[in-house]
């Protein structure tokens, strides 16, 4: 028993090394592999899935070197690869580092697989632990935030894996050797989370299903089931509404409880009867609810899919052998585990490529949805269909954990107006490019310095990513509006968790979006309407947007439809539009603005390059006002937080 708790251990921590990996390794694919949107989509996909394909050979390593050594030294490698990210400088050192980590870690998956039967608990405890660690983060990593705060935690996160594995290899054939007894005699009097496997027979087909389901498992958690910044996110569509997401009241109160429910669903018993098809059920509700690309629907699709997600776990973990001792189960768990990882990379690689090739992709999580619910809905039952439930402390106490993850109640604070309007307004337009700068690091430090150092009134954003796993699941918007004290609008464009925002100092009122239409343009866009209440009645509309042009030719059609708009809204109000448009001075869509009336806010410092950030020659992130306005002081301040560089103008208003 101790054994099994060492190897439930080694597990979990095992998944939260694992996971830290791959939030540095995949967004390396795009900031660091990818350069500047210049990288075919293909070419990077392909380096990705290349190391998925190749971990395939772990069980055959195994089968010749033996699980032990490959377990501890893949185990060893994972654990290094993490610490050293720590310490990485960006670049291409960063990753091949995280390459390394992500080869290391699918390979000690695969050679963990061969030695345990019952996975869940210790995969269900990792996941969890990982979602609520992230939580207390605020979703940025411990690998991105560095200093003596980074580096203990990275170390005390390693030194327990460490350990773990250690003593899970101390003892002979590690945790669940082939044909080991799985059923109450095994379980009695421990406490053992994996009671839900009490069967009398072996657990080998019940552990290649549950080792099957590990990849699409950890994809469905980090994309949905247990994601904080997905949890922030929709919190934040409920506070606006009208398609548009405002600072949060009520910030991570979602996690917590889909934690719990998950844990519950994973560590508890399954039903029997009809009643097996609760779990597969919610999943793929869940999945078909985050598929319809609505934020009001974010929180109910992520505590439907994290109750389902456990269950499935559940029903995978606690079938049986049709053939009892038959040789070779432990072979078959090593791939189980290595096919899962490879749907994992495929759906990943897949939904985001859609971006830029150009195919809809809301079929991709109700796929991988729909291959756990069919795994484990078919997984025949153990024997005996009664048994002991987890421990009531144990599930208590499980319980208890998740709900120590902090609920943040963000607040909004906006400076007063009642001492009248200001007379200037101070604007900066960034494209953030998620958060990574061009070294590939995650650089939050970096871009709220950048901006500070403006001093603004009205922060325009675009690129924001609020939860995107390939992105590394930060809500990238949130941590910058912490940093700069503004709350924030935001508008979804590609889906609900990446597009365009407004921060201001100022109440914000009125927000409104624009879907544009795509032209054949690889990623969505919208502009973004928000009215600023200056005090004494004068208020200003504001207009964030990011055109996407169609491939060679500039985003005209995009451009019309949002100086339109904006100047609709406006309806003779002073008028602010910025953002990254894609265009020149001088060219067709840079014109559709100056057409309606809108002024070029940054003609007397052209030229003014803001992309690509190390070498601005291209000035395509622009401000316009409307002709009562008064621009002064336009700048393009150098940095490498992004690829692009921020333009900043301050903004006299009309006399009143």
């Amino acid at each position: 028993m101790r054994n099994r708790q060492f190897a439930t251990g080694a597990l979990a921590l095992g998944v939260i090394l694992f996971v830290d990996v791959l939030r540095v390794w995949l967004p390396g694919i795009i900031t660091i592999f990818g350069q500047a949107a210049s990288t075919p989509a293909e070419l990077m996909g392909a380096f990705a899935l290349a190391w998925f394909v190749l971990a395939l050979a772990a069980p055959v390593l195994v089968g010749r070197l033996g699980a032990g050594p490959v377990t501890v030294t893949a185990g060893v490698v994972l654990a290094v690869a993490r610490l050293a990210l720590t310490a990485a400088p960006g670049g291409r050192i960063q990753l091949w580092l995280a390459t390394a980590g992500l080869l290391a870690g699918l390979v000690w998956l695969s050679a963990t697989a061969t030695t345990t039967a019952r996975p869940v608990p210790g995969l269900a405890l990792g996941l969890a632990a990982n979602a609520a660690g992230h939580a207390l983060l605020d979703t940025q990593d411990l690998v991105w935030r560095g200093g003596w705060a980074g580096w203990l935690g990275s170390v005390a996160l390693v030194a327990l894996y460490l350990t773990a594995l250690a003593s899970r290899t101390a003892t002979p054939h590690g945790s669940d050797p082939p044909g080991a007894p799985t059923g109450p005699a095994a379980t009695a009097g421990s406490g053992d989370v994996a009671s839900p496997y009490a069967s009398g027979r072996a657990a080998g087909a019940g552990g290649v299903r549950a080792w099957l389901l590990a990849g699409p498992a950890l994809l469905l958690a980090g994309m949905l089931a247990l994601s904080p910044a997905l949890a922030r996110t929709g919190t934040s569509y409920l506070v606006s509404g009208d398609g548009v997401a405002g600072s949060p009241l009520w910030g991570l109160v979602p996690l917590p409880v889909a934690v719990a429910g998950f844990l519950l669903a994973a560590l508890t018993r399954p039903a029997g009867g009809p009643a097996r098809a609760v779990g597969p059920v919610a999943l793929l509700a869940g999945a078909v609810l985050f598929a319809l690309d609505r934020g009001d629907l974010l929180v109910p699709a992520m505590l439907l899919a994290a109750v389902g997600l456990g269950a499935c776990l559940a029903l995978a973990g606690a079938g049986t052998l049709d053939r009892p001792g038959e040789a070779g189960d432990d072979r078959r768990r090593g791939y189980a585990a290595a096919v899962g990882m490879l749907v994992f990379a495929l759906g990943a690689v897949g939904y985001y490529s859609a971006y830029d090739l150009g195919y809809p992709n809301a079929a991709v999580p109700v796929s991988v949805a729909l291959l756990v619910a069919v795994v484990a809905g078919t997984t025949r039952p153990a024997s005996r269909t009664a048994g002991r439930p987890v421990p009531v402390r144990t599930a208590v106490a499980l319980t208890a954990l998740a709900l120590l993850t902090p609920v943040v109640a963000d607040g909004v604070p906006v400076a007063s107006n009642r001492g009248g309007p200001p007379e200037r307004l101070t604007v900066v337009a960034y494209n953030v490019r998620m958060g990574f700068g061009l070294d590939g690091r995650f650089d939050l430090s970096g871009l709220a310095g950048i901006v500070s150092r403006q001093r603004p009134d009205v922060v325009l954003l675009s690129e924001v990513d609020r939860g995107w796993l390939l992105n590394g699941g930060h809500d990238t918007l949130d941590l910058l509006a912490d940093r700069l004290d503004m709350p924030y609008v935001f508008a979804p464009a590609a889906d609900p968790v990446w597009g365009d925002a407004v921060l201001s100092r100022w109440p914000m009122t009125g927000p409104r979006t624009l879907p544009l239409p795509a032209v054949g343009a690889p990623t969505g866009a919208q502009a973004l309407a928000v009215t600023l209440d200056l005090g004494d009645g004068v208020r200003t509309a504001v207009v964030s947007t990011h055109l996407q042009p169609p491939p060679g030719e500039g985003p005209v059609v995009q451009a019309r439809a949002v100086a339109d708009f904006a100047v609709g809204y406006a309806a003779g109000r002073p008028l602010v539009v910025g953002g990254d448009l894609n265009t020149e001075p001088g060219d067709e869509a840079f014109g559709e603005f100056t057409r309606v009336g809108l002024v070029d806010a940054l003609a007397a410092a052209r030229p003014l390059g803001t992309s690509p950030a190390d070498d601005p020659r291209n000035q395509i992130d622009h401000v316009f006002v409307s002709p009562g306005l008064t621009a002064a002081g336009a700048v393009a301040p150098r940095g490498t937080a992004s690829d692009h560089l921020p333009v900043a103008v301050t903004v006299t208003l009309p006399p009143r």
